[in-house]
């Protein structure tokens, strides 16, 4: 266990920790950045942001993520790549056991953490993830040059998927199981719009072929008027089954909070695992229901989801925390001149 205390340490590297790593820094907090399993978050796998204040052209968002992190070092954050197992956060300083086995102290935490993409959990899936199976068209898209492909989902992820693929593969088919898309207007449009894009509705996908050797050669999809045709199949009601022959299946359904090390913590989840912030008489704030701990971006957004709202939640919680930093320093000052002068008398 490291006998240092730190004054703030920030879990993730996304776009909220990595604004919460400016702002700390520049307050100089002296911040130190876990960075996860997977440095930089969810924006890595996406290629061109175009809505993200100040970029008229779009940036890539590896580059977005890259500059975010140079400026935060500049200003004097330091990273490590590592992530917390466990935390025990009843006092102080909190305490976090990090997966190298590394206790960490610090008198102040935030939570960047991020979300994880969902797994559909069709037969075959474990064996072909990374072969053929992707959750990142951005990673694996250019590998299915000329292929027919199928993106699984109905939102936002779902689409931009598609669009990606749609550069490289021959046909790309999106797999929903209702009627209606999830998605933005925009990028509903967009999708539906394409040439290359088809939609099979009221259709999931429940398996898929292939080896690690050969890789994915097709999936079974089954099918129902009314839609949700996975439950159907599986309490055995009549569904269409079909057999399609694809290179490439992508998912594209969402994630899920990365917050399992919170799980045995006074810090309050929501039924999804979502973490929730306390009331408060500002407006809006990060602070959780354990003193010193603060959480940003997609870990606590569960509406936005969004590179711009990350960034502005990160930097939230870098000034709250640096607030209540300031506030408990102040306090412990009195404390102990109020000590020192009591045994004065």
């Amino acid at each position: 266990m490291s006998s240092d205390t730190h004054e703030l340490v920030i879990a993730g590297s996304g776009v909220a920790g990595l604004s919460a790593a400016v702002y700390a820094a520049r307050a100089d907090l002296d911040p130190l950045v876990l960075e996860g399993d997977e440095p930089g978050g969810q924006l890595t796998l996406t290629t061109d942001v175009e809505n993200y204040l100040g970029f008229p052209e779009g940036v890539g968002g590896i580059e977005l993520i890259q500059r975010g992190k140079e400026q935060a070092e500049q200003f004097g954050a330091e990273f490590q790549h590592d992530s917390i197992e466990a935390a025990d956060l009843d006092g102080q300083p909190l305490e976090l056991s990090l997966s190298t086995g590394e206790t960490l102290r610090t008198r102040a935490l935030i939570v960047a953490t991020g979300a994880s993409a969902r797994w559909v959990g069709a037969e075959g899936e474990d064996e072909l993830m990374g072969y053929g199976l992707s959750t990142c068209a951005t990673c694996d898209g250019a590998f299915h040059r000329g292929d027919d492909v199928l993106v699984v989902g109905g939102g936002d992820s779902a689409m931009e998927e598609a669009l990606f693929l749609a550069k490289f593969a021959d046909s790309v088919t999106v797999v929903h199981r209702r009627d209606e898309l999830r998605a933005s207007e925009i990028m509903a449009d967009r999708a539906r719009d394409h040439k290359d894009i088809e939609f099979a509705w009221k259709t999931e996908l429940v398996a898929i072929q292939g080896s690690q050797e050969d890789g994915v050669t097709g999936a079974t999809l089954v099918s129902h008027p009314d839609g949700y045709p996975g439950e159907k199949y599986e309490a055995g009601e009549d569904v269409t089954v079909e057999e399609v022959d694809v290179s490439g299946v992508f998912y594209g359904i969402g994630h899920d909070p990365d917050t399992d090390f919170l799980q045995d913590t006074p810090i309050e989840l929501d039924d999804d695992g979502y973490t929730q912030t306390t009331d408060a008489d500002a407006w809006a704030t990060t602070a959780t229901a354990v003193n010193g701990v603060f959480t940003a971006g997609d870990v606590m957004d569960r509406d936005y989801q969004q590179a711009v709202t990350a960034a502005g939640t990160g930097s939230m919680a870098a000034l709250d925390a640096e607030e209540w930093l300031e506030a408990t320093t102040a306090a412990s000052r009195d404390s102990a001149r109020q000590i020192s002068m009591e045994a004065g008398d």
